[in-house]
């Protein structure tokens, strides 16, 4: 089976999706932007056949199995449903909605037409990402008590760029932090409790961010992102017995370290051909292939609960003093 992309948004993150694309040999058949100058000139450059200058039409391409949303994360919900409205799957970018509410509408559609749905979230295919989980599952560390994750860095202040602009849903929260909520997730499941601190840019949306999530088994996460400052942009888990640390950047891993308590450490290395989204891409293609409407690695359900805890971090922001 090939299976046959659209694109949604002719950006940075669509371009260097689809060059991983071709570096894997899928089909890319259509791309839609919402002025047709822009979707021709990414259809030249990538051998394209088929460019629209709306989304509507891209949707309505029946060549297009499965269509990658690449907007600014404010258009994620609109272009989504446009898409699954037309029949078509799709693979949202994250975070998948700006709202666990808006994620839900989507799920729900998607679900109601048997349609395939992921959220990008292409750290969770990543081949050190995959083998912590089993570590993790395999009682390499023991009970789970602790994970650490930051991704922030300095931005240049433009308040007319996307990642400062809140009527784009910018923000440090949305478009980074998501990574290190969603790895914490990933490990410890729904919080119990949140909390977090902020630094405010002038246009009003998060710049630096610290977030705390406990939880009932005692289990805590300390996460931060920002758009202010270079940090280490790496992740570690601590267990009972060991931890293990994932080297920078932990959204797009290429090593780790194993710590067993009394015990020598252990590496784990793994190639990333091309800019890193070659396993998400062929995690999609499997799913399509095998009949799946979502991914068991990055389930629909998961999303939403991910969205919700997005909802509750950004309820409590408070400044930072």
């Amino acid at each position: 089976m090939t299976i046959r992309w659209g694109i949604l948004g002719t950006g940075g993150i669509a371009r260097t999706f689809t060059e991983d694309l071709l570096l894997l040999g899928h089909k890319v058949a259509a791309v839609g932007s919402r002025a047709p100058h822009t979707a021709q000139a990414f259809a030249d450059r990538y051998g394209i056949d088929g460019a629209y200058g709306s989304y509507a039409e891209l949707a309505a391409d029946d060549r297009v199995d499965v269509v990658y949303v690449a907007t600014p994360h404010s258009g994620h919900y609109d272009a989504a449903r446009v898409c699954l409205e037309a029949g078509r799957g799709v693979l949202v970018e994250k975070p998948f909605t700006t709202s666990a509410a808006d994620a839900e509408k989507l799920v729900a559609l998607a679900r109601d037409r048997g349609l395939f749905a992921m959220e990008a979230m292409w750290t969770r295919f990543n081949p050190i990402v995959t083998r912590l989980r089993e570590l993790v599952a395999e009682g390499a560390i023991g009970e789970v008590k602790a994970v650490y994750a930051d991704f922030s860095f300095a931005a240049e202040y433009d308040p007319e760029h996307r990642l400062w602009a809140p009527e784009l849903a910018g923000g440090a929260l949305l478009d980074l932090g998501v990574y290190p909520v969603s790895f914490a997730w990933m490990l410890l499941g729904e919080p119990d409790g949140v909390q977090a601190v902020t630094t405010s840019a002038p246009t009003g949306v998060d710049a630096n961010t610290g977030i705390l999530l406990g939880y009932a088994s005692g289990a805590v996460a300390l996460l931060h992102c920002g758009l202010l400052a270079d940090s280490p942009q790496t992740a570690t888990v601590v267990g009972t017995t060991g931890r293990i640390e994932v080297a920078a950047p932990a959204w797009r891993p290429s090593a780790m370290t194993l710590h067993r308590t009394g015990a020598e450490p252990e590496a784990f290395t793994a190639d990333l051909p091309g800019h890193g989204f070659t396993y998400q891409a062929e995690a999609v293609a499997r799913c399509l292939e095998a009949g799946l409407t979502e991914s068991p690695a990055m389930p629909l359900d998961e999303t939403v609960a991910i969205a919700r805890t997005l909802d509750q971090i950004a309820a409590r922001l408070t400044p930072a003093t």
